[in-house]
């Protein structure tokens, strides 16, 4: 496969324009396709406002007007035909992404790649019914991806390695340090460590032990100290192993191992509940709070890369 200076994205919602403005920003031309050519120019003002930002923290020095004029957006999938990899980022149905697959698969060669990004259906579930499985791979971005570092390249039960390996090339490409999955499970690495936290963390509010605030207050101070710099092996390299053991050891029994969701969640999301996006979830919003919320955490994401660029320990022994 020769270098490749286009890359194809199915879908441009939010997350689909964060991909494609990072893309875009490191230099390739992007074709985007969509179902309603009427959404065009919405998401084209979204992409060059994602493109501005960049621009001003100085994360790319070109005129965002110029960066954004490699986007092409199409209703018509032929026009992906010649590319070489596509990134598939629709909403979260199985269903629905098979029928995208099945449709790239009548335009693409034989050897092109569709990543998907997916966070959450296995990878080896999307491959089922597919002429040449061995070409979808799990390449899963985290919000807002023109921002983060984070990329997760996932291996399904019948991907090819090669296909893999070109994927993490390339994303390095795209300004990640990507990780490779090498078999499949759900929920892939991120998701697990997260989830398993959060799972903690609901226990220890429904138990009364502690509240929301004092939960992360705790992990901002702590987690949020070290975590960017060091996963949890490399810290405990830093502060000592044979502690840690002994803790897991009395720790680990009393942890939560429920397996299923929290009532109040399912309350909270039941009454309406998103979040900062409609000023209404675990804290208490004014539209004016929620919209400075939203607005600390982009920020936070651009600081934050650029202090993860500064302690980048990918060539590190």
């Amino acid at each position: 496969m020769k270098d490749i200076n286009e890359i194809g994205i199915v879908g441009l919602g939010i997350m689909g324009s964060s991909i494609a403005t990072c893309l875009l920003a490191q230099g390739y031309k992007v074709t985007c396709l969509i179902q309603d050519l009427s959404t065009t120019q919405q998401a084209k003002d979204r992409i060059l406002g994602n493109l501005k930002q960049l621009h001003h923290e100085a994360l790319i020095l070109v005129d965002p007007n110029r960066v954004l004029s490699n986007l092409f957006v199409t209703d018509d999938i032929k026009n992906l035909g010649h590319h070489e990899i596509i990134i598939e980022s629709i909403v979260e149905n199985l269903e629905a992404k098979k029928r995208v697959y099945s449709q790239l698969e009548k335009v693409l060669s034989s050897n092109a790649i569709i990543g998907s990004n997916t966070s959450g259906i296995p990878v080896s579930i999307l491959q089922e019914g597919m002429v040449h499985p061995e070409r979808l791979i799990g390449i899963h971005w985290a919000e807002p991806a023109h921002v983060t570092r984070f990329m997760e390249v996932i291996c399904g039960k019948n991907s090819s390695l090669k296909f893999a390996k070109k994927v993490i090339e390339l994303a390095s490409n795209w300004g990640k340090e990507p990780t490779l999955v090498k078999r499949d499970i759900r929920g892939f690495i991120s998701n697990r460590l997260m989830y398993a936290m959060m799972r903690e963390a609901f226990y220890l509010v429904e138990k009364k032990y502690a509240t929301y605030e004092d939960i992360d207050r705790a992990c901002r101070n702590d987690l949020g100290a070290w975590i960017t710099l060091a996963g949890p092996f490399r810290f405990m390299d830093l502060t000592g192993i044979p502690a840690y053991l002994s803790v897991m050891k009395d720790l680990f029994p009393e942890l939560s191992n429920s397996n299923v969701a929290p009532d109040f969640i399912e309350k909270l999301v039941s009454s309406g509940a998103r979040g900062v996006s409609n000023a209404h979830g675990f804290y208490q919003y004014t539209d004016k709070s929620a919209d400075r919320w939203e607005k600390k955490f982009h920020k936070f994401s651009y600081d934050i890369r650029k202090l993860s660029e500064k302690y980048s320990t990918d060539q590190d022994s």
